[in-house]
């Protein structure tokens, strides 16, 4: 990829099919917000149904300007990812981590998601990562990148748990992979009922409902 601010004599325009060398030129539009477009349209439409056309009509952009400074399509979905995870991940995983409990922060997390979920006029429903998995045609590149980051949204549940187990607060006999599984299964479960229409009150009667499986000692 060009480093930003830097021109070259030739810039390869690399389409889906074939590599075409091209007289560079410099960029002339905010990259940050162009990405954030092509974020946003992939979000809505995945990768398979957004064309080259569509994209450079959500960025403002020519064909020409989209290659020199993205590389091709697909890498252009990998940034976008790279974008939304960065940009939307952490006011929800510090809902998490911050909480003084580890079920409040779970709650305060399901709770934050409910809210953002839902369309609103600056983003579409739902989760870029969890949606584009359910019926999209992604390169195998692009697959391992989005699985790499449900991976890691797991790893963080099973980290918080587990400190959640060490300090008492849950059962020690707790099974901290099936309770982290499960909370993440409500989390994506959620994104896909907001692309359904369901509203921040239908989906936080989902967290309440959940909530209500936490573990308690069985003497208590």
């Amino acid at each position: 990829m060009f480093e930003q601010g830097r021109q070259s004599n030739y810039v390869f325009c690399v389409t889906e099919k074939e590599a075409i060398v091209i007289i560079g030129r410099p960029r002339e539009f905010d990259r940050e917000a162009a990405l954030d477009a092509a974020m946003r349209l992939f979000w809505r439409k995945g990768f398979a149904t957004t064309s080259i056309k569509d994209l450079c009509d959500a960025m403002g952009i020519a064909s020409p300007s989209l290659y020199a400074a993205f590389g091709c399509k697909e890498t252009l979905y990998r940034e976008a990812v790279a974008r939304y995870l960065c940009t939307r991940g952490p006011p929800l995983w510090n809902k998490l981590t911050q909480a003084a409990t580890a079920r409040a922060g779970v709650r305060s997390f399901l709770l934050a998601a409910a809210e953002i979920f839902p369309e609103s006029e600056a983003t579409p429903a739902g989760c870029m990562a969890v949606l584009g998995a359910l019926c999209d045609e992604w390169p195998v590149a692009i697959a391992e990148d989005v699985r790499n980051s449900r991976l890691e949204s797991l790893r963080r549940f099973r980290s918080r748990l587990e400190v959640a187990v060490i300090e008492g607060e849950l059962p020690a006999s707790t099974d901290i992979d099936q309770l982290s599984r499960f909370f993440i299964g409500i989390f994506q479960g959620m994104a896909v009922q907001a692309r359904d229409g369901a509203t921040p009150v239908d989906l936080k009667g989902i967290v309440e409902v959940a909530m209500a499986a936490w573990p308690t000692d069985a003497s208590d």
